[in-house]
């Protein structure tokens, strides 16, 4: 076990002296994640409410019009069901029920009404913004109604919606983007090693092949680890994006996605003749992963023919399951099928690589 941790620790303090490599693995993901989450983020401020007037008096007509004149809102109208199923796609942020007999029971003045909101916790920003708009009118209502107690309260009530903002689709679709980077540009330095004549040094020395394998291993699973701590906390810190799934099963995909790229990378350099050759078997590998796994838009969006290339790719189903657990995303495929792909990818391309990789 000693001699598998000083090669790890000598092939850390290696890959951190080699500036394009920090860049390529740490840097550039981040570059994406800020790029996007400043230009996606901006922009108009327009939200749409729903409003489902169940009273339809006057009083409860007023209330509407106080909401429609807040600035940048749009009030859609329809029924409780038809807002619901609205806001569960997507297309309203959030929807308030006016109850029958709301402008009866502000007229009396026998007891607050209560006004049902219906907001999405997991969309932190758009739920906090709804809470302040809403007490607002309502501080607006109560003050002219002029009645103690308050004339009108509301009831926040939590509804799961399927849809994400594009930062929250995008932070843990950069995290799989990495562990791909990450595993399959192993390639590169083994196969310089192999030109080198380092591997066959290597081999020539007490050290097993487990150890030398294991070590390179290990480092990439470390710089996994930092990979994931600096993408999700830079999403959490500036982008407010919630983790709301289990850790457990985050890193259960991070470990089986890691392997299976890693795995990949030594597929390419079983077959990579020399260092020029690894850069481009790995940039062929790389680019289709990237743009046809659904990292930076929905795999729904794509035509049928290329639907059925993503439905083959191991970054498709590490970058859908690190959405359901991550952000609750819509699934592509069930969680389950997930794993499952990705541990078939891990064992193919290790029997593959366990079958051709030379080490001179």
């Amino acid at each position: 076990m000693r001699p598998l941790l000083l090669l790890t620790v000598a092939n850390i303090k290696s890959f951190t002296r080699d500036r394009a490599a920090l860049f390529w693995t740490l840097a550039f993901p981040l570059i994406f994640v800020l790029l996007f989450g400043s230009i996606f983020t901006g922009g108009s401020s327009e939200r749409s409410i729903g409003f489902a007037d169940l009273d339809g008096t006057p009083a409860s007509g007023q209330l509407k019009g106080a909401f429609a004149a807040l600035w940048n809102l749009k009030i859609v109208d329809g029924t409780e069901d038809e807002l619901l199923a609205s806001m569960k796609k997507g297309d309203v942020v959030a929807v308030i029920i006016v109850p029958e007999g709301y402008s009866q029971t502000v007229a009396a003045k026998a007891g607050p009404a209560n006004l049902t909101v219906y907001t999405d916790p997991s969309q932190s920003g758009a739920d906090a913004t709804t809470r302040q708009l809403v007490g607002f009118v309502l501080s607006a209502v109560n003050q002219a109604v002029a009645g103690v107690p308050p004339a009108v309260e509301p009831s926040f009530k939590p509804i799961q919606t399927n849809d994400l903002t594009f930062i929250s689709y995008l932070v843990p679709s950069i995290l799989g983007m990495s562990l791909m980077q990450v595993g399959i540009f192993a390639s590169v330095p083994l196969v310089a090693d192999r030109q080198k004549l380092i591997l066959k040094r290597l081999q020539a020395t007490p050290l097993r092949r487990w150890q030398l394998v294991g070590s390179n291993v290990l480092m990439r699973l470390l710089i996994a680890i930092v990979q994931t701590a600096i993408i999700v906390g830079v999403g959490s810190a500036l982008y407010h994006v919630q983790v709301a799934g289990s850790w457990l099963l985050i890193g259960g995909l991070i470990l089986l996605g890691s392997l299976a790229f890693i795995a990949l990378g030594y597929v390419i350099a079983s077959f990579a003749k020399t260092e020029d050759a690894a850069n481009g078997m790995t940039s062929v590998v790389q680019f289709p992963l990237m743009f046809l796994s659904g990292t930076f838009f929905p795999i729904d969006a794509m035509p049928d023919a290329l639907k059925t290339v993503a439905r083959a790719l191991p970054l498709t189903y590490l970058g859908d399951g690190l959405r359901q657990v991550m952000v609750d995303g819509t699934p592509f495929s069930p969680l389950w099928v997930c794993f499952a792909v990705l541990a078939v990818w891990l064992v193919a391309c290790f029997g593959i690589a366990a079958r051709f990789f030379k080490w001179q």
